[in-house]
């Protein structure tokens, strides 16, 4: 199954977190009592992303964290990119064109993983933080029942 990592999961929930604070600082205490993550976990993740350039912290006693740059500019994208590797629909859809798998003669199904793989792509591309933290987009998402 296509799966992001929890690095990536809690990321985008701290990076949505930020930007429905308009600005206002957050620390990391806040963020992993407010979303129920370690706290640990969380502060290590934080890390990578203000290494990234996704956001900033500032120190001292009112210090925290704040995007580095307008939700609308962070895509999903950028996100993965800073803490994992891109993930892959399966294995063989790689960025090289080194083919280490033994049915890569008889494979039917590399090309149109392939073209799944950059659909997915292309969304991660033009999905953005803002587009993750309002609510109609959410609702779309999780459509209620009967929908």
């Amino acid at each position: 199954m296509f799966k992001l990592s929890k690095k990536v999961e809690y990321a985008l929930l701290s990076l949505q977190y930020l930007a429905l604070r308009d600005g206002e600082l957050a620390t990391a205490k806040e963020i992993s009592e407010q979303l129920n993550i370690s706290f640990e976990f969380l502060s290590k993740t934080l890390q990578t992303l203000m290494k990234s350039g996704l956001i900033r912290s500032q120190q001292g006693i009112r210090g925290g964290y704040v995007l580095a740059r307008g939700p609308d500019a962070i895509s999903i994208s950028h996100v993965v990119a800073a803490l994992d590797s891109s993930p892959r629909i399966v294995e063989c859809v790689n960025d090289t064109d080194k083919d280490d798998c033994r049915r890569a003669e008889d494979c039917t199904i590399k090309h149109p993983m392939l073209v799944i793989q950059k659909k997915i792509e292309a969304i991660f591309d033009s999905t953005t933080i803002s587009e993750l933290s309002q609510p109609k987009l959410l609702t779309i998402a999780n459509p209620s029942p009967g929908n």
